[in-house]
């Protein structure tokens, strides 16, 4: 079945930016596409973290509770960074807060003086820059599904289909041609120009999530 098309006043490209808008009222379908558009994020760190559907489940749940609880108090700016970076610390504070109280976590050990406690420093930071750098690809894995998604309920059915085939999933260009009834021509013009499209929506994307 071919995605329904969305009245171009509920577009995010009209709206605006998300963010604000959640933080600013009560806004029911605001905060509905909040969710929508971050849970997948924060679900599927927490699964990769180890946990079970059910406790990356109550991640999430508790990610968007204080999220609902700060966000007002949030700004964005250059000393305290993107919306993004804190949400990180959130997903990764609620997955530890959730390690810790099935005691999944390993006690600590005492680290020596001097050298020792040095090493252990040094270890934290690294890993602590590679999960920035772990989220900083999933967030860009994320924000291509949530903009390719947008598209799909903006453009013409039939034309998406193009698309996805042709761009997405690689078809050859015949194969395409003869599943979708629709000439080469069609399929190289088609493809341009949601591609320039697709790049457009990721750029606002990105402007609106933080």
């Amino acid at each position: 079945m071919s995605p329904p098309r969305h009245h171009p006043g509920t577009s995010l490209l009209t709206r605006p930016s998300l963010l604000f808008r959640v933080r600013e009222s009560n806004d029911a379908v605001s905060w509905e596409e909040f969710h929508r558009l971050y849970r997948r994020l924060i679900y599927g760190r927490a699964r990769r973290a180890g946990l079970s559907h059910a406790d990356a489940e109550d991640v999430a749940q508790d990610v968007f509770k204080c999220v609902a609880e700060t966000i007002r108090e949030f700004d964005v700016n250059p000393e305290r960074g993107s919306f993004r970076g804190w949400l990180m610390k959130l997903t990764r504070w609620r997955i530890a807060d959730k390690f810790n109280s099935r005691k999944g976590f390993p006690p600590a050990v005492a680290a020596a003086p001097d050298v020792a406690g040095f090493e252990t420093l040094i270890e934290t930071v690294c890993a602590e820059n590679a999960d920035q750098d772990e989220w900083d690809r999933e967030w860009k894995q994320h924000l291509l599904a949530a903009a390719t998604e947008s598209l799909a309920r903006q453009v013409n059915p039939l034309h998406y289909q193009v698309f996805e085939l042709y761009v997405l999933h690689d078809w050859p260009l015949l194969r395409v041609t003869r599943e979708l009834r629709v000439s080469p021509a069609s399929v190289y013009v088609i493809s341009h120009r949601l591609k320039k499209r697709l790049k457009v929506e990721v750029e606002r994307l990105q402007k609106q999530l933080g």
